[in-house]
């Protein structure tokens, strides 16, 4: 894994990126300490996302869209 500062990756991001598409992952520092503030890993090296629980009523109550449904924007957020 290669660490670098934000003003470095700042610098090199496009080449960062690319080392990344390679499966390269970069750890980015900041401040004195250098302390790590974020990693930046290949997509495929990301875990899978989990099925969200429908928290209390997980296994109590479910829910169907139906394929004609339709709502404009102004009524979702409303």
């Amino acid at each position: 894994m290669t660490k670098m500062t934000v003003g470095d990756f700042k610098a090199t991001f496009s080449d960062m990126l690319k080392r990344v598409q390679q499966g390269e992952s970069i750890a980015i520092t900041f401040g004195r300490k250098k302390e790590i503030l974020a990693y930046l890993i290949p997509k495929q090296n990301m875990p899978s996302p989990s099925p969200r629980p429908l928290g209390l009523l997980e296994g109590k109550a479910g829910f169907l869209i139906k394929e004609n449904f339709k709502m404009t924007e102004e009524e979702m957020f409303s």
